[in-house]
């Protein structure tokens, strides 16, 4: 084992997801029932909602999401692509849209977005979670399933 890889071990293991962060992951890699990540988020208050959705807003940039990847969530969400956070998603930047998707305020839009940024988040870091499984990486939240095994 390299120095790199122990100092990066190291580091994972020092780092603890917030239980919002370990929470928004585990739904998008399918590790909770998503009808339950569902009913977790309409129990939010305001501001608990509004804090949710800004993290899984900056988890799906930093996960360079792709046109084929945004189209695949509205597909993934379950949802209309009439809707709202859908129709918003597809027209401009990903970068852009993303944030002003997260920032949405009416009740029944908030949780139209939530669906559609963990399935955007399920599959664009889906992506990277695959080319982690080959490269090696040391990002917490793409092991999240091997501390369920």
């Amino acid at each position: 084992m390299t120095h790199g890889t122990m100092r990066r071990r190291r580091r994972q293991a020092a780092v603890q997801p917030s239980p919002l962060s370990a929470t928004t992951n585990e739904l998008a890699q399918d590790l909770r029932p998503l009808d339950e990540g569902i009913a977790w988020f309409a129990s939010l208050p305001e501001d608990g909602q509004t804090e949710t959705l800004r993290l899984l807003a900056g988890f799906c940039l930093q996960a360079h999401p792709t046109a084929e990847e945004a189209l695949e969530s509205i597909r993934r969400s379950g949802l209309r692509p009439t809707h709202t956070p859908e129709v918003m998603l597809v027209r401009g930047r990903i970068e852009h849209q993303v944030g002003r998707i997260a920032g949405l305020t009416p009740q029944h839009e908030r949780m139209k977005a939530f669906r559609l940024l963990i399935a955007l988040l399920a599959v664009a870091d889906g992506r990277r979670r695959a080319r982690c499984r080959v490269h090696g990486c040391g990002h917490h939240w793409h092991h999240l399933a091997a501390g369920r095994e």
